[in-house]
């Protein structure tokens, strides 16, 4: 009878075929929870992944380089040291002949400064020159007058001359009438042979003089032809002179050009050795940490140009960038809101529910690029939203992480029906009059 009874209980403790059922009060609570779910906001977003880099292009890890070739004389870091601004890194010397010299600069200089009073020197010879020339051009002009006067007194003297000669040349046509009228009446008995002589020694005396006259008027005219001559002579000799003295002053300049081209040329030289001294000790740039050492030891040779170390500037303003499908770039404009998880540091993401999120930080799409990247895909640069809480100092240039921008919210059945239809994100423009 017991036995039974225990039966009985336990066919009614397993069937509960005298039990009410409370599955269908459960299954009207999930229809109205899923149902009230679908109208719960949901926020449509893009996801996409990336790396931690900076915002500014010198803030990114940058190559030393050396500008001249030499060889490796000292190391002043090792890799891992953090450096400052303009501490030293490495120090070169030189590996070719020609800057081996250790005077060069002094001596270039010395150079120069020979070079320099070589220029002086045939400026001033320049300068002689040229008073010469003023000096032979007076003297030309004085010698010219001088002779031209001569001339002049000359041309009144043939004047004076040749009114002799017409004197002289009546003179002896009277006599020559009194003549022959003496010898007329020499012949008629009117005069005495003494008379008739006297006459005759007056027309030779006029015929003497006459001839001198005439003489004279012809030395005078050959004595101006001589002036005449003597006058171009002078014009060409000065000339000559002139010219000789304008040659020595022009090639004292053409030296003086040529010196000039060439200080210029030493001058040259001279800032170039100097800079290039100041480039055997190759100092940091910025402050950061070393890192990736190119070469490891003494003696070795650097090219120009060849990469020394790489330095890691220790302040960064970090930034990351996304990349993002030609499909989604239209979604994206620089001011959108991204939500970031970072690699290494934990985080719950509600897709769909940002603010319900843990372990994300905020940022802002700084700049969309126009051109496409060698995956296919366009590159977006996110920084630092201020508004939102900072992202971690221990992050690093290269870390890996996640974004999501975020675009419209819109009701869960909306973002379901879209899915499921294949419809892209709704267009979402950022306000312009939203502060960046």
């Amino acid at each position: 009878m017991e036995s039974k009874n225990y039966d009985i209980k336990a066919y009614s403790h397993i069937y509960r075929y005298n039990s009410r059922s409370r599955v269908k009060y459960w299954l009207y609570g999930l229809i109205i929870f899923n149902t009230a779910l679908l109208f719960l906001p949901w926020t449509q977003n893009i996801r996409a992944k990336g790396n931690v880099t900076t915002l500014r292009q010198e803030q990114r890890p940058q190559q030393i380089n050396t500008i001249i070739p030499g060889k490796v004389v000292k190391w002043y870091v090792k890799e891992g040291d953090f450096v400052n601004q303009g501490d030293t890194i490495l120090q070169l010397a030189e590996i070719k002949d020609e800057y081996l010299d250790p005077n060069l600069i002094s001596r270039t200089g010395d150079q120069l400064s020979a070079k320099e009073m070589k220029v002086e020197y045939y400026k001033s010879k320049a300068g002689t020159a040229s008073t010469q020339i003023n000096a032979l051009q007076n003297e030309q002009q004085l010698k010219l007058e001088q002779t031209r006067n001569k001339i002049t007194q000359q041309e009144r003297k043939i004047e004076s001359d040749n009114l002799d000669f017409m004197a002289a040349v009546n003179e002896l046509s009277v006599a020559g009438r009194q003549l022959a009228a003496g010898k007329a009446m020499l012949d008629s008995g009117v005069i005495s042979l003494i008379e008739y002589e006297k006459r005759k020694v007056t027309y030779q005396n006029a015929q003497a003089k006459k001839t001198g006259t005439e003489n004279k008027l012809a030395n005078a005219k050959q004595e101006l032809a001589i002036l005449n001559i003597e006058l171009n002579a002078i014009s060409q000799e000065f000339t000559e002179k002139i010219s000789k003295a304008s040659g020595d002053r022009f090639q004292s300049m053409s030296e003086v050009a040529t010196g000039q081209g060439d200080i210029a040329k030493l001058q040259n030289q001279f800032t170039n050795y100097n800079i290039r001294s100041g480039m055997y000790y190759v100092t940091a740039p910025q402050s950061g940490q070393v890192s990736k050492a190119k070469k490891a030891g003494l003696g070795e040779i650097l090219k120009d140009g060849e990469m020394i170390v790489e330095i890691v500037p220790d302040k960064i303003q970090f930034a990351v960038e996304i990349f993002v499908r030609p499909v989604d770039l239209p979604l994206i404009n620089p001011g959108q809101k991204v939500r970031f998880w970072f690699d290494g540091f934990p985080a719950i993401v509600f897709s769909g529910w940002p603010n319900a999120s843990y372990g994300t930080f905020g940022g802002k799409v700084f700049a969309v690029e126009n051109s496409v990247s060698s995956n296919g895909k366009f590159r977006i640069l996110v920084a630092e939203d201020p508004a939102e809480r900072p992202w971690p100092k221990e992050l690093r240039i290269g870390a890996g992480a996640q974004g999501m921008a975020l675009l419209k919210d819109v009701p869960v059945w909306y973002e379901l029906w879209r899915n499921i239809n294949g419809f892209p994100p709704d267009y979402y423009k950022v306000d312009k009059t939203e502060k960046k």
